[in-house]
């Protein structure tokens, strides 16, 4: 993006992505109408919201991955879909909820495909490219299976080769859906400490979660979704409410101060049973 470009966005306080008025839908069954989400600067957005919400149809919409029916997805002031695939994987990159490794690969191999948008026809693999799969390996605690092939490992250790892969793309904007997929709580919690701090060094990270209260600890910016629209959005501890939490999830609740972090900490109420 030129100098002009960028003073021009900041000047008018545009986010570097957003989606504007999006239609979004797969063959004859629409999901969401009018979508409309800025996604801050440098911020750690989380999407919250029940199973078939439309959370990670709007992910797959921010990362080109499908397009909209209507309306735009703009990434740095023009529409994403102009943007030519490479210039995209620069600036964006995604770990899907589902992928798979092609046969036989080793864990080093498959990180350093995350080097691919960088790399040119008369640019190979060098130093910067190196250096990266390392720094990726060792961030994600995968660099002491660097040559054990991807098909042999659990599905903890083949989620964080994958996020290896994202992190070794070095982009400004990382998208995450459902990361913490397949792994148990300790690793969760690594793993969402490990985007913390790649959202403290300057990174904008969007992640699809289903933990609420993973959800309010970690986001700067928090987007709850129902039926295919945006309920409501802000920082945690403005947004999350029992009220909040029983119109989304249907979910009787109390909202206290997580003791360890003063977010909010969503406590499920008892169900109420006969003669009691």
């Amino acid at each position: 993006m030129s100098t002009e470009n960028l003073a021009s966005r900041k000047d008018r306080m545009e986010p570097r992505l957003s989606a504007q008025d999006l239609t979004l839908g797969y063959e004859r069954r629409t999901v969401s109408e009018g979508l409309t989400v800025d996604i801050p600067d440098g911020s750690f957005t989380v999407i919250v919201g029940p199973n078939a919400c439309g959370k990670s149809t709007l992910l797959r919409a921010l990362s080109r991955l499908l397009r909209p029916q209507a309306g735009q997805v703009v990434l740095d002031g023009r529409s994403i879909a102009d943007l030519h695939t490479k210039e995209a994987a620069r600036r964006i990159g995604l770990l899907p909820q589902s992928a798979i490794a092609p046969d036989g690969i080793t864990v080093a191999d498959l990180v350093a495909r995350g080097r691919y948008p960088h790399q040119t026809l008369f640019r190979g693999r060098g130093h910067d490219d190196e250096r990266a799969v390392e720094a990726a390996m060792l961030a994600t605690a995968v660099d002491e299976l660097a040559d054990v092939h991807v098909d042999e490992l659990s599905g903890g250790q083949r989620q964080r080769v994958w996020v290896a892969m994202a992190l070794a793309q070095e982009t400004p904007i990382l998208l995450l859906d459902e990361p913490t997929t397949y792994l148990d709580i300790a690793h969760q919690i690594e793993l969402l400490d490990l985007f913390s701090t790649l959202h403290d060094q300057g990174s904008t990270l969007v992640a699809v979660l289903h933990d609420l209260n993973h959800a309010a600890r970690y986001a700067t910016h928090l987007i709850a979704m129902k039926d295919g629209k945006v309920v409501a959005e802000g920082p945690p501890s403005g947004i999350v409410t029992a009220e909040l939490v029983e119109e989304v999830f249907g979910l009787r609740c109390l909202v206290i101060p997580d003791p360890e972090t003063g977010t909010p900490l969503v406590v499920p109420r008892r169900a109420e049973r006969p003669g009691r």
